[in-house]
């Protein structure tokens, strides 16, 4: 499988989770906000401090947001491209976000792909202090209680990244069993669901957010991504049965490597390794 030699040593846990409480629901962000406000007023009317969520069309703008690149100066494996702050309203396909803190305040880890007021169709890391709701729309939502995702730094990678860490119950209304995860470096996307799945005796799971990385790509359908540095969101995932005794997870995800090329499709089971991290939430359905 392919890897990629990150500045510190691995560390010993390669799967960062916290068991937790959950629920799904839907809000709409309100226009004229900060994304980040905006975010954090949705999760907190409904009485949760955090969590994930996935989005399709919606307005962005003003705009501010980073791709993928290559380090310039070898403190880490890959890096992030000089800031882009698009003219006018860019128009969001797809999304995937992770609501957290960071320095003791509310923090975003968001993903997406767009088009922008000039016809480009781009895709990126949103810049939580530079991207503001242009027009009203609607996130799919999963609200964590009991965990809580926190950036903190990473020796691994040399960047300081959302982990999940146990926080206080709010009280908020839950339902499912869930599990705030962060996968780390150079280890197969699908299998380490499957591998903490069977060991944590899930069943079925559905896969809530998504926001991450992979070294380069590789699709049911025949699509490769070369060019080793991505940014990634999921759109669908779920874990169940397969073939007799064997689980396995469909992952569905969008992605735009550090040349501008863009790619969609379900990950190839095995041939897919995380390249800097890759933080989610599991729903256990069984």
């Amino acid at each position: 499988m392919r890897s990629i030699k990150q500045p510190g040593a691995p560390v010993t846990e390669r799967i960062q989770w916290v068991e937790a409480r959950g629920r799904g629901f839907s809000f709409t962000l309100q226009a004229g906000l900060p994304l980040l406000e905006a975010a954090r007023r949705g999760f907190a009317a409904e009485g949760f401090a955090g969590g994930v969520l996935n989005f399709t069309a919606g307005a962005l703008g003003p705009f501010g947001y980073v791709m993928p690149a290559l380090s310039k100066t070898g403190e880490n494996a890959a890096f992030y491209s000089d800031t882009y702050r698009p003219a006018g309203v860019s128009h969001t396909r797809l999304g995937s976000m992770t609501l957290g803190v960071r320095d003791g305040a509310p923090f975003f880890h968001c993903h997406g792909l767009w088009t922008e007021a000039d016809g480009k169709v781009s895709g990126g890391h949103m810049l939580p202090d530079e991207t503001v709701v242009a027009e009203p729309f609607e996130v799919q939502a999963f609200g964590v209680d009991g965990a809580m995702f926190a950036a903190e730094p990473d020796p691994e990678t040399n960047f300081k990244l959302f982990g999940p860490v146990v926080s206080a119950n709010s009280g908020a209304r839950t339902t499912s069993r869930a599990f705030a995860l962060r996968l780390r470096p150079n280890q197969d996307f699908a299998g380490c669901l499957e591998a903490f799945c069977h060991a944590h005796r899930i069943a079925r799971a559905k896969i809530h957010g998504g926001v991450g990385s992979t070294v380069g790509a590789r699709f049911t359908h025949g699509g490769v991504t070369e060019p080793f540095a991505t940014e990634l969101a999921i759109t669908a995932g779920t874990v169940a049965p397969g073939a007799p005794g064997v689980l396995e997870a469909a992952l569905d995800v969008a992605l735009i490597d550090y040349t501008g090329g863009i790619a969609e499709g379900r990950l190839v089971r095995g041939d897919n390794p995380v390249l800097m991290t890759m933080e989610l939430v599991l729903e256990a359905l069984d």
